[in-house]
């Protein structure tokens, strides 16, 4: 048991899942959540605005990858849910363990400041100031949606896919020129979906450099089941990964993709179970970058200039803290964030992340893997290392799990689900050790 008391800003699947651990320490704590039900981005039409959830979105993860070790999903349920499944399911999990009297809908921190001797106090959207002894940020990281800039004007719509929740909202595409810009996860399923011949009258998906589209399905199974063990060296694994998928998929060119100029798994999945077929079919155009626009148009840096009516900006998030005004707690230009274990700030030890991380295959179940070391070290269970300790942590898991990344800023947070849980563990362990050791002894 502990006396400390804890906020917990966000109700996704990161903040619902670190308060049932904490409820299970004794640990006192408050969730504040600022849409009226808990769900974050798997919430449909939530109405904070910040889920990017889609009517047709279904994960990319399989039932198997992304359920809750204390929690089991339910043994009906396809491999890849959809979206309401997922929501429910998130639902069902905070009402099972009692959690939802603990968290305060409908309430937004609007400031979260440190204090000089330590802990945290909290401003509220109904102007309320609390003290907390330690704060938590579940806050998620795809809510707020980066816009490149390019020269020229647009005559046409752009929407980013943050937005997108329909073929008809919020613009009517039927019959409409489309071009949408990325080739990330959502970019494949919204240019699939705009694609189909009853819809837009052409596609085109604009990347600055090609990727490996990968199949939700392997051998009949899902893929993502036959990731390489942990144990196994991780060059070895990724060896034969890489092999299998080139032998299964063949080359992108044969799709009509542009040839990637990195090996398969060198960048975060983009799957897709539609996208190949639909590229193969003609129903969709894969074309370089955006130079620049120009009015009722896009030129392409290889000079093509091609009419369109609406553009879909597939192009990702911003990390993003505002509630924290101090600037040695906001992310880097280069949307670096650098966490120990992903989850502590060096040299703050009473602010925790939870779910930071871009987790492959999964990153529903993150948080519950993150919450063992929260609630261990809140409840004086678990030591953190020194200041210099973590600093070099962090760099070298950063080479751990990024080497295989080619350097972009969509892979500076990336993380092997099985081989951080696996170290994060590990790691738990060995703070608790430094518990039992005499004070000085290190």
């Amino acid at each position: 048991m502990t006396d400390k008391r804890v906020a917990i800003i966000g109700a996704g699947c990161s903040g619902f899942t670190t308060a049932k651990r904490l409820k299970d320490h004794g640990i006192d704590f408050d969730c504040f959540e600022m849409s009226d039900d808990v769900g974050g981005n798997w919430y449909y039409g939530n109405p904070n605005g910040r889920s990017a959830c889609y009517q047709s979105l279904h994960i990319d993860t399989s039932t198997t990858r992304l359920e809750f070790e204390d929690f089991p999903a339910p043994s009906d349920w396809p491999h890849f849910p959809h979206h309401t499944l997922i929501h429910q399911y998130f639902r069902d999990y905070v009402d099972h363990f009692g959690l939802r009297d603990s968290i305060h809908f409908g309430t937004a921190v609007e400031r979260a400041a440190r204090r000089a001797g330590g802990g945290w106090n909290l401003t509220l959207n109904s102007g309320d100031e609390q003290f907390y002894d330690a704060l938590v940020v579940a806050n998620g990281h795809h809510w707020n949606p980066f816009v490149p800039d390019y020269p020229g004007h647009f005559d046409g719509v752009i929407v980013h896919s943050h937005d997108y929740r329909t073929p008809v909202d919020p613009v009517d595409m039927h019959g409409k020129r489309v071009m949408v810009v990325g080739m990330g996860n959502s970019g494949l399923d919204v240019a699939s979906e705009v694609s189909n011949r009853t819809v837009a009258e052409h596609v085109w998906v604009s990347a600055r450099r090609g990727v490996w589209v990968l199949s939700k399905y392997r051998g009949g199974k899902p893929a993502d089941k036959m990731m390489m063990p942990p144990w196994m060296p991780k060059k070895l694994g990724l060896a034969i990964s890489r092999r299998a998928i080139k032998k299964s998929l063949g080359s992108m060119e044969d799709y009509g993709l542009p040839k990637p100029d990195h090996e398969p798994l060198s960048a975060h999945p983009s799957v897709s179970i539609d996208f190949l077929a639909k590229a193969g079919s003609g129903d969709l155009t894969c074309v370089p970058a955006i130079e620049r626009f120009d009015g009722d148009a896009v030129v392409l840096t290889d000079g093509r200039r091609i009419d369109v009516d609406v553009i879909v900006m597939a192009t990702g998030y911003r990390m993003s803290f505002p509630f924290f005004d101090d600037p040695a707690l906001l992310p880097g230009d280069d949307h670096r964030y650098p966490l120990f274990k992903r989850i502590v700030r060096p040299g703050v030890d009473d602010l925790y992340f939870a779910g930071l991380a871009q987790s492959s295959p999964t990153i529903v179940n993150l948080a519950e893997q993150q919450s063992k070391l929260i609630a261990a070290h809140l409840a004086g269970r678990y030591r953190l290392p020194t200041e210099d300790e973590m600093r070099t942590a962090v760099a070298q898991d950063e080479r751990r799990h990024l080497g295989q990344y080619y350097n972009a800023p969509r892979h500076t947070i990336q993380i092997d689900f099985a081989r951080y849980t696996r170290d994060l563990l590990a790691e738990i362990e060995a703070g608790a050790q430094r518990v039992r050791e005499p004070v000085g002894t290190r």
